[in-house]
C-alpha cells in the first residue's frame, strides 16, 4: 500500500498541437511526471505502455478524433481507470455530453487559465489515488497482504494481450508449499498463518521490477506474473525462490522432504501469440509444478509457452 501512495503520478498529453503541449506541460510540471503524444493512435500505445493516472485528450485532432480515443481508452482494461479530461475550445453542451458519454471525467477550456488548469488535475488526481487505494484494498489476499486471485486473474490477463501486442515474452510462476497440510496437523493453524505470511514476503523480495507481483492463488499457492521475463532466464527465478525459502530454516518436523518448510515451482515463459490466454500459461506452469512434485518436490521446472 506504502508503494502505491508513494508513486510519483504520470500525466499523459495527447494532442496535435505543439503549442498547446508545450502550454500545458510547463502549467503542469510541479503535478508530476509529463508524456506527451501527438496524435490519438500514438497516445493509445503510450497509455497502454506507461498506464497514466489522468490523460489530458485534445478533442479535434486530425484522424482519429478525442471522442473515438476516449472510448477505445475506456475499452482497454489496461488503460480503462485513467480519469480522461477534454481540452477544447469549445462550449457547446452537445459537445460535453458526447465527451462524457465517451468517458470524459472533466474538461479544461482554451484559452487556459493555470489556476483553474492545476486545480481540476489536482482533483482528477487525488480522485484517482483515492480509487486506487480502495481498489488495491479490495485486491490484496486478507491474510498475506499479497494480492489475490481475483487481482491475478485480471492484470495477468491485461499483461499477456500487452506483450502480444509487443512481441515480448512473458513469465508466470506457481509456487506450493510442500507438505503444507502436514505442517498445519503438526504445528498447528496459527504456525501455517505465520508461515503462510513468512512465504509471502520471500516471494515479495522475487518482485522488484515494474509490472511483477505475487498473488495468492489459493490455499497453500502462489502466483507470480514476471513481465519481459524470457525462458532462459526464468530458471533463475525458480532456483532462487527455492533457496531463499530453505534459507528461511522454518521449521517441518512433518516434511518427508526436509526438516525445514520447503516449496515446489512451475514456470511458463514465452511470447504470446494472438490466441494465448493467461489460462494457458497457468495450465503449462501447473503441468510443470506437478513433474517437480512428482519428482519429490523441494524444486522448479521450467517450460516454455
Amino acid at each position: 500500500m506504502s508503494e502505491l501512495l508513494d508513486t510519483e503520478p504520470t500525466l499523459l498529453i495527447i494532442d496535435d498541437d505543439p503549442d498547446t503541449i508545450q502550454i500545458l506541460s510547463s502549467i503542469l510540471a510541479d503535478q508530476g511526471r509529463i508524456l506527451f503524444a501527438t496524435s490519438g493512435e500514438q497516445g493509445l500505445r503510450m497509455a497502454e505502455n506507461y498506464c497514466p493516472d489522468v490523460i489530458l485528450l485534445d478533442q479535434n485532432m486530425p484522424g482519429q478524433n478525442g471522442y473515438e480515443t476516449c472510448l477505445q481508452l475506456k475499452q482497454n482494461p489496461a488503460t480503462q481507470e485513467a480519469s480522461i479530461v477534454f481540452v477544447t475550445a469549445q462550449s457547446e453542451v452537445g459537445d460535453e455530453l458526447r465527451a462524457f458519454e465517451a468517458g470524459a471525467q472533466d474538461f479544461i477550456s482554451k484559452p487556459f487559465s493555470p489556476v483553474v488548469v492545476n486545480a481540476r488535475i489536482r482533483n482528477q488526481l487525488t480522485i484517482k489515488r483515492q480509487s486506487d487505494v480502495l481498489k488495491q484494498l479490495a485486491d490484496l489476499d486478507g491474510l498475506t497482504g499479497v494480492f489475490n486471485r481475483r487481482y491475478f486473474n485480471r492484470l495477468g490477463e491485461v499483461e499477456v494481450r500487452r506483450h502480444y501486442r509487443q512481441g515480448f515474452s512473458l513469465a508466470i510462476a506457481l509456487v506450493d508449499v510442500d507438505h503444507f497440510k502436514a505442517f498445519n496437523d503438526l504445528h498447528g493453524h496459527v504456525a501455517g498463518d505465520d508461515t503462510l505470511r513468512d512465504i509471502a514476503q520471500v516471494l515479495n523480495g522475487a518482485v522488484r521490477r515494474p509490472g511483477e507481483f505475487v498473488a495468492r492463488y489459493g490455499g497453500e499457492e502462489f502466483a507470480i506474473v514476471l513481465p519481459y521475463t524470457t525462458y532462459e532466464q526464468v530458471s533463475r527465478v525458480g532456483e532462487w525462490l527455492c533457496s531463499n525459502m530453505r534459507s528461511r530454516a522454518i521449521q517441518h518436523g512433518g516434511s518427508p522432504v526436509s526438516d525445514v518448510v520447503t516449496v515446489s515451482v512451475g514456470l511458463a515463459a514465452g511470447t504470446p501469440g494472438r490466441d494465448t490466454t493467461l489460462t494457458h500459461y497457468v495450465q503449462q506452469a501447473d503441468t510443470a509444478l506437478y513433474n517437480v512434485k512428482q519428482g519429490g518436490r523441494n524444486g522448479f521446472e521450467c517450460v516454455s509457452v
